[in-house]
């Protein structure tokens, strides 16, 4: 068979010369086979690896091919495969870049896909409507005028036709059980089972049948149908009879037939192990689902332990049926509850796998007769359907749970109430946001006797404040304020408590803080500023008798107006100050938004008592390890005397902070301050160049921070010291041009230096011990390093050296020491991990896995520094001699445009080549693909928000084990791109290379859906993101502004140094002048503005990648940054 010998070969290295290349002697050939393939072995992977390679030798490059909008409904063979692979894989993206035009059957696969199954309904119904008039015209056309008297002989379809006939009712069927439509369901269902012929063998439908039977509790319903008898096509040898076994052991379990009961489920459990067995390991939705159907069954197993517990002594008494089942005790269904969050904690992300395990514990807990668990499992349910979008199904559960409370008469108990609010929690997710609130009102209103009755407080607080539909007094002192004395009234320290507690106080805190910007805007605003300068104006006319007693009315007014505003602004101030700190110290769910905006208010308010007293008690009463993500931050503030000196000063506060990481955290605290002690030390041609910013102050006041410490960790300092001057030593260490890409031998002084045992490896990765004792072993310990070196390309001549840690590991290390500030470095790396704690924290994004690559950097001086080594791909090593030659061509071509078209058309993109050689298996290559699609277009949307430039093709790595990207040099912040010779068009890398190795749909589909969640993820953080970059931005040791000598240095033409004539030309640095605009421009980026115009994701996304991939942008690109690859 052509696939079998394609698959063998394709799977052996040496054969990688002429990949795939005889596979495509006929198109049609091989798209049947691969067809065949994907529809009888299930292998998806190998499916969409083959069409792929059928698209770039019939398309002549890896496309699609143009849409198809023709009204035929027949797919394109390859569209076909692929949506019915991608499908089956599991994987959320991947179809919207394979789905080209609006066909009905396309449509249908989307809104089945997406879970929107109410439009599904519609365009099934389409269908169904369709294949009847197909139907009934091809009947009308085998029914000739002469034998219209005779008997009629209707047209036999095959199986095939037949199956497709039904396909859209079954559909319908599908969609209204997913709705909730149970009653219609019933009456379609019946209606269905009266057309004789057409539906009573089709095992599918049911199938159907009997789920719809087992989810409403009709146990009366039986077909006689058995799984060996039934005629069922080879389409279905995998519906394994789920549905109707799990029918017939739920009335075992209801009626008390052992018999039956065990026999069923035995036989069950081993009709899905077999189907396990022979499913292929690339079915993966295939076989998440039957896991999931085993999960169901081991829970029935131990359901018949509770409902029909009894002490049988003989095998007489098992024949007989128990008369009274017993009701499980709450101790027995704690530990079944256990066992189901569990499974509802796996499986949250997906919807698809989940309902279906929803639905069988509703039914489940009906059958146990657990009446009060039934109540509690219905609100638990809608919630989870209603954070999966499955409004509909959550709707249904709380219509069933009221439906529950008022039959028993507990229309005011406590799980009524959390009920209500569920259901406005719903109400407002659907878009009915003033019912909402409405009905949370009246809950609040009405339930009182509870500490959950804060949430309530809280949640019409939070909708009020962002619907702005009351006044801010109310909804601060009537809701939030009292949602945090509800939550404080009683101080459980069990889980869901401290959580309450944290959260209301987060809120409360929030709130404020928008209403003290809100004042501070409008007292610093042009026109308040205006305004008083005009009463001054009258106050000075106040002589004048014939008005003077208006005038004094007016200014009385507008004093007590001032008053008034600044008195709210400092309540508000002091109000968030106050929840803030409570937030911190109750929980630590908000501890990356309350720390930096914290830090933000002390530094911008430093010189306001308030903001210090606050300080004072928040470092006393919160754990110092909460503040270890801002320490590099909050260090470089330290020395400047400007406030004065004594113990209520900001200083005294800040060095308070600072030794207090130390003191509990010396190995997250050390490094920062012993790089602020070697603040000076930087050569004296980097120093007359004034390349980097150095603070006498701050490095006496680390300096002497470090002596008040040598009391507390001498010798854990007298180590790191040691170790910081070896390193320093490596990275200055001189090297001669022929050295490059050759090991050389260290210096005896910084070979001999071994065993620091209180020194962790400075690129180990290590957890924070909360306890702060740091016993030996918690981190791996330096050992030394190797004997040699490896000095890499590059103008400083970086080396990569192997350090030996306690754990046996060696860490691959990069020493460098230049002409940049690596403390920048350090920084953005800083900024890519806080940003990835915000892409985790939301179910879209954690689902996708999207995330930035990082790897630490630790600066020892402003141009020294250590990294973790990046396993960089041997490829970008290789592309230097050819992009230098194609540079030069371009650089001396003065019809820019013209030059791109000619070598774009010499050089065609081959980085999809990447994937096919490294990665054999096929379901390796997709899934190494799918995490390099989606590292792209995470790090492409996050380094657009922060300005990231000097993207060309050295400064962009790929992992050899993952796939994903790496960047690396990441000097050119903040949109500094534009100030370069060459000014950088382009909003981000997205070169034909990059997009080649996407696969077949390019920008479409996964990239293009990871963008949109990734920038929709940051600017829902807005607020959370400008407070963490203006507090990078302001931090005065960050240069990020290029100078002119720096942004001729990113552009230069050869390795030699430049003139130095443009030194004498520098201007004194004096701290971020455009600091304000960088960070307006970040928030408008984050409020979607493009080009004067505010867009939503979708538009915005649009509009980057269109501009990224524009050839007139790409074309006027400075030529060494390789825009043709």
């Amino acid at each position: 068979m052509i696939l079998q010998f394609a698959k063998t070969s394709s799977y052996n290295p040496r054969s990688r010369s002429t990949p795939l290349k005889d596979l495509t002697a006929t198109s049609t050939e091989l798209v049947a086979s691969t067809s065949m393939w994907d529809k009888t072995c299930g292998s998806y992977f190998t499916a969409v690896l083959y069409v792929e390679h059928w698209c770039e030798e019939h398309f002549k490059s890896l496309v699609l091919g143009s849409p198809d909008f023709s009204l035929l409904e027949v797919l394109p063979q390859h569209i076909e495969i692929l949506v019915s692979a991608v499908t089956q894989i599991n994987e959320p993206d991947s179809l919207y870049g394979i789905i080209q035009s609006n066909k009905l059957s396309l449509q249908i696969v989307t809104f089945e896909h997406e879970g929107n199954w109410g439009k599904a309904l519609e365009y099934f119904d389409l269908q169904a409507r369709s294949e009847a008039e197909m139907h009934m015209g091809s009947c009308s056309k085998k029914i000739s005028p002469e034998h219209s008297q005779q008997a009629v002989h209707l047209p036999v379809c095959t199986p095939e036709e037949e199956l497709r006939q039904r396909k859209p009712y079954k559909g319908l069927i599908r969609s209204l059980q997913q709705i909730g439509c149970a009653h219609v369901l019933d009456l379609y269902c019946q209606g269905l089972s009266s057309r004789k012929g057409r539906f009573q063998h089709d095992s599918e439908f049911i199938e159907l049948q009997y789920e719809a039977a087992w989810r409403a509790g009709n146990w009366d319903f039986s077909l006689l149908h058995g799984g060996s008898n039934s005629h069922t096509s080879s389409q279905y040898k995998r519906s394994d009879h789920f549905n109707e076994n799990l029918h017939s052991c739920l009335r075992a379990l209801q009626e008390g037939d052992f018999n039956e009961f065990h026999m069923k489920l035995k036989n069950s459990k081993q009709e899905l192990l077999l189907c396990i067995g022979h499913a292929s390991e690339e079915s993966t939705e295939y076989l998440y689902s039957t896991v999931v159907k085993l999960q169901i069954f081991y829970h029935l197993g131990i359901a018949w332990d509770l409902r029909w517990t009894a002490t049988l002594s003989s095998h007489a008494e098992i024949q007989k049926l128990i008369s009274e089942p017993l009701v499980p005790s709450v101790d027995q269904l704690s530990l079944l509850n256990m066992e189901w969050s569990c499974i509802l904690k796996r499986a949250q992300l997906h919807m698809n796998l989940l309902e279906p395990f929803i639905a069988f514990r509703r039914v489940l807990l009906q059958v146990l007769s657990c009446v009060d668990y039934t109540a509690q499992h219905l609100v638990e349910s809608s919630s989870i359907l209603r954070k999966g979008s499955r409004f509909s199904q959550a709707a249904a559960s709380l219509h069933e749970f009221k439906f529950l409370c008022k039959k028993r008469g507990e229309e005011h108990s406590n799980i009524y109430w959390l009920g209500r609010v569920e259901e406005a929690k719903l109400l407002r997710a659907q878009g009915q946001h003033e019912m909402a609130i409405n009905l949370a009102k009246y809950v609040s209103e009405n339930y009182q006797l509870n500490e959950e009755a804060s949430d309530v407080y809280r949640l019409v607080g939070k909708w009020l404040a962002e619907t702005r539909s009351s006044n801010s007094r109310t909804i601060l002192e009537k809701y939030l304020k009292h949602a945090v004395t509800l939550a404080e009234d009683r101080k459980a320290t069990d889980k869901k408590s401290i959580a309450r507690r944290s959260q209301t106080h987060f809120h409360l805190a929030h709130y404020a803080d928008a209403l003290f910007r809100s004042y501070e805007e409008r007292l610093n605003s042009n026109e308040w500023q205006a305004a008083m300068r005009l009463r001054k104006h009258k106050g000075e006319k106040t002589d004048y008798s014939v008005k003077i007693q208006e005038l004094q009315k007016q200014l009385a007014m507008d004093r007590e107006e001032a008053e008034k505003l600044q008195q709210d602004r400092d309540n508000f101030l002091s109000i968030a100050l106050e929840g803030y700190k409570h937030c911190l110290v109750i929980g630590d769910k908000y501890d990356v938004r309350v720390v930096f905006r914290l830090v933000s208010l002390w530094f911008s308010f430093s010189t306001r008592q308030i903001v210090v007293n606050a300080m004072l008690s928040t470092i006393e009463e919160v754990q110092s390890h909460k503040f270890i993500p801002l320490v590099y931050q909050i260090a470089s503030r330290m020395g400047s005397a400007k406030d004065g000196q004594g113990p209520t000063t900001f200083q005294f506060a800040l060095v308070s902070l600072v030794k207090k990481m130390a003191v509990d955290h010396p190995y997250h605290t050390i490094f920062q301050l012993l790089a602020l002690a070697n603040g000076d030390r930087v050569k004296d041609k980097q120093r007359s160049r004034n390349s980097f910013v150095v603070d006498m102050d701050k490095k006496c006041a680390a300096e002497n921070l470090l002596m008040e410490l040598s009391s507390y960790h001498g010798t854990i300092i007298g180590q790191m010291r040691h170790m910081v001057e070896i390193y320093i030593k490596l990275a200055e260490l001189e090297t001669k041009r022929e050295d490059t890409n050759r090991r050389i031998n260290l210096p005896r002084e910084i070979r001999s230096v071994r065993r620091l045992e209180l020194v962790p490896v400075v690129t180990s990765s290590f957890p924070i011990d909360l306890s702060c004792q740091y016993h030996e072993g918690s981190f791996p310990h330096f050992r030394g390093l190797e004997d040699s070196v490896m000095v890499m390309n590059g103008i400083n001549a970086p080396k990569v050296v192997e350090c030996l840690g306690s754990d046996g590991n060696k860490y691959r290390q990069l020493a460098k020491s230049g002409n940049d500030d690596l403390r920048q470095d350090a920084v953005m790396e800083q900024f890519f991990a806080l940003v990835n704690t915000f892409l985790q924290n939301h179910r879209g994004t954690w689902k996708r896995r999207l995330g930035v690559r990082t790897y630490k950097v630790v600066p020892f001086t402003p141009s020294a520094a250590c990294e973790m080594e990046v396993p960089m791909d041997v490829m970008e090593l290789e592309t230097g001699r050819l992009l230098n030659a194609v540079s030069t061509w371009l650089r001396q071509e003065n019809n820019k445009r013209k030059a791109f078209q000619e070598v774009s058309a010499n050089f065609r993109p081959v980085m999809h080549h990447f994937f096919l050689e490294r990665f054999l298996r096929p379901a390796d290559w997709f899934e190494k693909r799918l995490a390099y699609t989606r590292s792209v277009a995470a790090s492409s949307m996050v380094g657009y928000i922060v300005g990231l430039g000097d993207r060309h093709s050295m400064n962009i790595l790929i992992d050899q084990a993952t796939a994903e990207v790496v960047h690396i040099d990441l000097g050119v912040a903040f949109e500094q791109g534009l100030m370069l010779k060459t000014p950088e068009r382009v909003p981000f890398r997205l070169t034909r290379d990059i997009i080649d190795g996407m696969g077949v749909t390019g920008v479409e589909g996964v990239f293009r859906r990871c963008c949109e969640e990734t920038l929709s993820v940051m600017r829902t953080n807005k607020e959370a993101l400008l407070t963490i970059v203006e507090v990078f931005i302001h931090d005065p040791l960050y240069k990020w502004a290029l100078s002119p000598l720096k942004a001729l240095q990113r552009q230069k033409e050869t390795d030699d140094d430049l003139d130095t004539s443009l030194e004498d030309s520098q201007d004194e640095y004096e701290g971020n002048k455009d600091a304000a605009r960088a960070l307006l421009r970040v928030k408008q980026k984050l409020d979607g503005y493009e080009e004067g115009e505010m867009r939503s994701v979708h538009g915005q996304v649009q509009q980057l990648i269109q501009d990224a991939i524009d050839p007139d942008r790409l074309s006027q690109m400075f030529p060494g940054w390789g825009s043709w690859m």
